[in-house]
């Protein structure tokens, strides 16, 4: 299911995991009211060979109101146009990966991490703000109390910022703030690493950036001139049609309009247009 832009719209992951979440905390609430759950389940870095199902699980118990709270509406904000961006498969791939990379940054610095039961989604969170800033940095995003919105971008140093001076400091405050910053260095290093790795080998050259994809106003001008580069090579009448329809789906609704498929085909054109002597 497409996200259709509407406010309170919801796409398939981000609703279940929202429901996965709430599920857990009414059963913290209301029937493993103890200290069982949170010790079987929550994330303690010495326990991990004992409990290892627990660098996972630890991302869906939370303290209290507050804590899921703010959490689950990051998700609900934030989550809509990752997955619609990503896909669902890879969205929820993002999410489990943020997660798994707070409970592996608190275990690899457990002198600094101390050795408390961690919960909370808030590293799988914070790897799907990443993913909201990769794709719009400049996003205006309004934080109360303050009177104008400020850009994703710089929300996101901030946070990062916040949990990362703790750290310096050896401040214990209770918060698990190596977990956060796992979770943001393990959404950079799955949606960013495949391309830091790439780019090791080779050297990109001056302008060979995707001449379709940046800028969805050029889809006039690449409708002009893609057709005719692919027919030089061959192409097959019904790729031309398919990038006709593409372009078309641009104009109307925009970048965010296309499915993973449709991107990955536009995509796929237009570097064998960049191709043409």
């Amino acid at each position: 299911m497409r996200y259709d832009g509407t406010p309170f719209f919801l796409t398939r992951w981000v609703r279940r995991l929202l429901v996965a979440n709430g599920l857990v905390y009414l059963l913290q609430l209301t029937v493993f009211t103890g200290p069982w759950l949170r010790e079987m389940f929550g994330f303690r870095p010495s326990a991990v060979l004992a409990h290892p199902w627990s660098m996972l699980s630890y991302a869906f118990l939370h303290d209290d109101f507050l804590h899921i709270f703010f959490n689950m509406l990051a998700l609900f904000m934030f989550g809509p146009l990752v997955e619609d961006r990503l896909g669902g498969a890879r969205f929820l791939r993002l999410y489990l990966v943020s997660a798994l990379g707070g409970a592996l940054l608190s275990l690899a610095l457990l002198p600094l991490a101390g050795d408390a039961v961690i919960i909370g989604a808030s590293g799988a969170i914070f790897g799907v703000m990443l993913g909201f800033v990769f794709e719009w940095p400049d996003a205006p995003i309004f934080v109360f109390p303050l009177p104008v919105p400020v850009k994703a971008k710089w929300l996101i140093l901030f946070f990062a910022a916040m949990d990362l001076l703790p750290v310096v400091l050896r401040s214990h405050d209770g918060i698990a703030h190596l977990a956060h910053l796992g979770g943001f260095g393990a959404a950079f290093l799955y949606l960013r690493g495949g391309r830091l790795v790439g780019g090791l080998g080779r050297r990109t050259p001056v302008g060979a950036g995707s001449a379709v994809l940046v800028h969805p106003a050029a889809a006039h001008h690449a409708r002009r001139a893609a057709p005719f580069g692919l027919r030089r090579r061959g192409a097959d009448p019904k790729a031309l049609k398919e990038v006709d329809r593409v372009l078309d789906k641009i104009s109307a609704g925009g970048l965010s309009s296309l499915t993973p498929e449709e991107r990955r085909f536009l995509d796929e054109m237009s570097k064998r247009f960049k191709q043409e002597p």
